[in-house]
């Protein structure tokens, strides 16, 4: 890799290969199949009725070939980035010309991603994931991976506002998880250990990110490959599939039309395409805990390695299948800046925090993105939240309240709108974050730092106002998870309006910066726990 006087640098060579080699297979299937069609049948290679141009159809094809890789050439020489001045920039096109950027500071996620192809090459891609709408603001695909570790480590250090780990070169295999080869617990921000013997923020600069080694990190957690093969096979799918099934069998059975079991052909391909899709993605999915944030890792063919810095989750959604809880597992779903909804497979793996995980999997990932709970008793609180249900009549003042972890639910009034759900629709907040559940049968409880809420709103239509409820939405980034307490008592929720608008304000103020490490040694060492250990979750 070159690096230019004033600080632009390239990508690895083979970039515009890796990311064009389907326009050169395309080339060579087009122009060679018959040619090797022919050559497998014993023929001549070359049909004699195109003998006398032959070279003239070699010349035409190498020629476009030429031109391919003269562009493929071109557009590495163009493509440029550096890392200076609070920004990460990068140059393309040689005709058209684009400059896209994105602020250190504003940076929501950093993202390594390591195509199949790009793999066997030893190359990684950065994505730089910053609030808008869902469109990666910055790609650098490709570098080698040591290179793109320790720029990734370079940029969090700048966006954190800290200082960086220490300049010596990365180990063999230091992107997967382990312990603290220090000896010492991870520094996490706002503990003494981040500030002690820690150089100045001011040296921090990501431009000589080559002698940068990343934060270290502790493991958190890992997914079984057959828990993830057990949770795909007790997913909703599955019911839709044996549902399926059962309507087919008994229509066949009904009419004496064996042909009802032709439709089930394209729903199994098209779902054992979507269940190796999830396995994939899912596959050898781990998570760990550094002060740059929660490190998640996953991929069987395609290998990609989020880092999420501390306080970019925007919701957390928290969700139990009804088979699922033969075995107790849950899922974990997140709102960040950048991500978008997660409408595709590649989407929707990267705004999954936990994919399958048991109970003690669920508190472990809640310590690490919200080190505060709160509440004295968080246990209480969001196992009420998972698994609660309210003894009698809904309100802040029914029976069983303190038990059912104080929230508040849909009055008794309103049971007839919602005969199943009425005592789990409810909500509760604490210091730190508002809670909603929902759901008897498909299990959510979602939580909105309250700093990361946007704007509120309160809905009811002509139905609610019979029964005197309301439905409020919070408004927040575009993600997978979308904040709605449904059917609240219509005075619950004018009251939950007014307050929650309060408490944002009031975490917004107390929020001064977007470098998590900037106000690091004016808080007490005590006030954030390390993630994995996380002694107020028990």
């Amino acid at each position: 890799m070159t690096a230019a006087q004033d600080g632009w640098q390239r990508v690895h060579p083979a970039s515009p290969f890796i990311r064009g080699w389907v326009a050169l297979a395309a080339m060579f299937v087009f122009f060679g199949r018959d040619a090797f069609e022919r050559l497998l049948q014993g023929r001549p290679v070359v049909d004699d009725r195109f003998a006398g141009r032959a070279p003239w159809l070699l010349l035409g094809g190498g020629a476009v070939l030429l031109l391919t890789v003269a562009g493929f050439v071109l557009t590495w020489y163009f493509t440029r980035y550096r890392v200076a001045d609070g920004y990460v920039r990068v140059n393309t096109g040689f005709l058209f010309k684009q400059q896209r950027q994105a602020r250190l500071d504003r940076v929501q996620a950093i993202d390594v991603v390591q195509p199949l192809l790009a793999r066997i090459f030893g190359l990684a891609e950065l994505r730089f994931e910053v609030a808008d709408a869902g469109q990666s603001a910055v790609h650098l695909a490709y570098l080698p991976v040591d290179e793109a570790r320790r720029l990734r480590a370079a940029i969090l250090a700048s966006a954190a506002g800290g200082p960086p780990a220490a300049p010596a070169p990365p180990a063999s295999g230091s992107d997967q998880p382990g312990s603290d080869q220090s000896g010492r617990g991870v520094p996490v921000p706002g503990t003494a250990d981040h500030a002690a013997g820690q150089p100045a923020a001011d040296d921090a600069s990501p431009g000589p990110h080559r002698g940068l080694a990343e934060a270290p990190e502790r493991g958190l957690l890992s997914v079984p490959p057959a828990r993830l093969a057990g949770s795909l096979v007790l997913s909703e799918q599955s019911v839709v599939i044996i549902l399926g099934a059962a309507a087919s069998v008994l229509l066949s059975a009904l009419t004496e039309n064996r042909g009802f079991f032709l439709y089930l052909i394209p729903a199994g391909l098209g779902m054992a395409a979507a269940y190796w899709n999830s396995f994939t993605k899912g596959y050898n999915f781990t998570a760990a805990a550094s002060r740059d944030g929660l490190r998640l890792r996953y991929g069987l063919l395609d290998t990609q390695a989020q880092t999420l810095p501390p306080g970019r989750i925007q919701a957390l959604r928290i969700s139990q299948p009804p088979l699922w809880r033969i075995f107790g597992w849950y899922r974990m779903q997140v709102n960040v800046a950048g991500y978008g909804t997660g409408g595709n497979a590649d989407g929707a793996a990267r705004t999954t925090l936990l994919p399958v995980g048991t109970l003690a999997d669920v508190f472990t990932m809640l310590a690490a993105v919200l080190p505060d709970p709160g509440t004295p008793d968080p246990v209480r609180v969001f196992t009420a939240g998972l698994t609660g249900l309210a003894p009698g009549s809904g309100g802040p003042s029914g029976p069983g309240a303190a038990s059912d972890g104080d929230f508040v639910t849909t009055p008794r009034r309103a049971r007839l709108l919602a005969p199943l759900g009425w005592r789990r629709n409810g909500f509760t907040a604490t210091d730190t974050a508002l809670l909603i559940r929902s759901g008897r049968w498909w299990r959510h409880l979602v939580l909105v730092p309250h700093q990361r809420t946007q704007s509120l709103a309160l809905q009811q239509g002509p139905i609610a106002r019979r029964f005197r409820v309301a439905d409020l939405i919070l408004h927040t980034t575009a993600g997978p998870v979308a904040p709605r307490l449904v059917q609240a008592g219509l005075d619950e929720g004018r009251a939950l309006l007014d307050a929650q608008a309060a408490r944002a304000r009031s975490a917004r103020k107390r929020q001064t910066s977007e470098h998590w490490l900037a106000a690091a040694p004016r808080q007490p060492a005590t006030h954030h726990p390390e993630p994995q250990e996380g002694p107020q979750y028990g």
